[in-house]
């Protein structure tokens, strides 16, 4: 393999694939990125075996050829070399990559890319067509939820449904619940139901585009994968098994408490509350009194520690129906609010020991359950 490289591409390239590098796998060939030319270009591939990212970058290719060289002895390398022409040749037989650039030259030990583990090419006919800012908002607002406990494996992925030209999204982690759904613009879609892990979405909207890009959403039958391709990456997930939970169950049916309020002004309070509650068990007291002729509605937020001291917020609001004083995970309450796009949102309480809802105000398309926290004295 003889290829000549741009720099800024190159570091771009590894800086893509390589959250998908295995840092402790007993195959040290997990630690690698694949080199490879392809049909003109250079194939960057990154695979834990659960997850894998290729990504394709423009190259002058003199030699076809591939390897597979470390991954963070390269990314480190090439981020500090300046941003000029790159040219690399491998020496086939001793496997080591000679890397020069101005007045550095590097030989960097490989593995023949014989031993990395083959990431299939799969077609993307009949796959899922999506647009590139859509999906980026729809894993913001659920991929948080999912659980980080490895016990209920199901819980750590992102529920996938696509029924009649609706994609639905739905992450819990047994105390919350995120579903966003989006109306497809190809109606003809596939149904899909699928269990993603969370940690993969997340990857794909950090590499994902800004841009008015689609990608494409493939699942292979029988392989137990998906697959998401954007014009020069593609990232390949293994699916989680597994039932995951009846979710509707758990949404509140209606509420007898509804308070509305500005988004901001409800974060604010809630950072500062957590300021005080992430000293214990992270308990936010919230104190909804609704308005009358003389004075507006309004919700204190309240949050104290032995150590550290107490905080009480009064934030305005628009309230229909009973007062209700009830606890939330102050923590949980600001990582909703953190993914709300809209001015305002509406908090649906029924009675202290129930669920809580989240709705953005204007925005049908994203709910969040929260399940309160005992009151204590």
């Amino acid at each position: 393999m003889k290829v000549s490289v741009l720099q800024e591409n190159l570091a771009k390239g590894l800086g893509i694939v390589s959250r998908a590098v295995s840092p402790r796998s007993t195959l040290p060939v997990l630690a690698n990125v694949l080199v490879a030319t392809d049909e003109g270009r250079l194939r960057l591939s990154a695979t834990n075996l659960e997850l894998g990212i290729t990504c394709w970058i423009g190259a002058k290719i003199e030699e076809e050829g591939s390897t597979t060289v470390p991954s963070r002895t390269f990314s480190d390398l090439i981020n500090t070399l300046p941003n000029e022409q790159i040219d690399m040749d491998l020496n086939v037989r001793s496997q080591s990559l000679h890397v020069n650039s101005a007045t550095s030259n590097t030989d960097i030990k490989c593995i023949d890319a014989q031993e990395f583990p083959p990431m299939p090419a799969y077609e993307l006919d009949g796959g899922m067509e999506l647009n590139v800012s859509d999906l980026k908002e729809m894993i913001r607002q659920v991929a948080f939820a999912a659980s980080t406990d490895e016990a209920r494996p199901v819980l750590t992925g992102v529920l996938i449904t696509v029924e009649d030209g609706e994609l639905t999204m739905a992450a819990a982690d047994g105390f919350r619940l995120s579903v966003r759904t989006a109306d497809l613009s190809n109606g003809n879609s596939p149904s899909v139901h699928a269990v993603v892990p969370a940690r993969a979405l997340s990857e794909l909207a950090r590499i994902a585009g800004d841009g008015d890009e689609t990608v494409t959403m493939v699942l292979p039958p029988g392989r137990g994968q998906v697959v998401f391709r954007l014009p020069d990456i593609e990232l390949t997930s293994q699916l989680i098994e597994g039932n995951f939970p009846e979710y509707e169950q758990i949404i509140p049916n209606g509420s007898k408490t509804r308070t509305v309020v500005a988004t901001d002004a409800f974060l604010k309070a809630c950072k500062q509350a957590e300021i005080f509650a992430r000293e214990g068990s992270l308990i936010a007291r919230l104190n909804i009194t609704p308005g009358d002729d003389m004075q507006p509605g309004a919700i204190e937020i309240s949050a104290q520690s032995e150590e550290t001291g107490s905080n009480e917020t009064v934030v305005d609001a628009t309230i229909e129906g009973d007062p209700v004083l009830i606890a939330f995970n102050v923590r949980f309450l600001r990582e909703v609010l953190d993914v709300v796009e809209t001015p305002n949102v509406a908090l649906e309480t029924t009675a202290s020991a129930a669920p809580g809802m989240i709705r953005p105000l204007g925005e049908d398309g994203f709910l969040h359950v929260i399940m309160p926290m005992h009151l204590g004295n």
